[in-house]
């Protein structure tokens, strides 16, 4: 257990970023679940919508430093593509 008031706030800071950055990943997850559905159903018109909402969350996520920005574009490429080829 952290005895110095600078490592209790590290730990502090810690908790608060660790937070941020899980409830960031999580939406990012669940928008990417919802393109694959649409993409899997068939559904062009949903797909397309989510897309752009996806590639806003992830685009998002690169620019707080919770993505690498090379993972960011891979992901959105991969769902790109697909959706395309709908």
């Amino acid at each position: 257990m952290a005895n110095h008031a600078s490592a209790k706030k590290r730990i502090r800071q810690t908790h608060k970023k660790t937070a941020r950055n899980r409830h960031i990943r999580t939406t990012v997850r669940t928008v990417v679940k919802k393109v694959r559905a649409a993409i899997d159903a068939g559904d062009k018109e949903t797909a397309t919508s989510t897309l752009g909402k996806a590639v806003s969350l992830i685009d998002r996520a690169v620019a707080k430093g919770i993505y690498h920005r090379r993972t960011g574009s891979r992901y959105i490429g991969r769902l790109t593509e697909r959706v395309l080829a709908l």
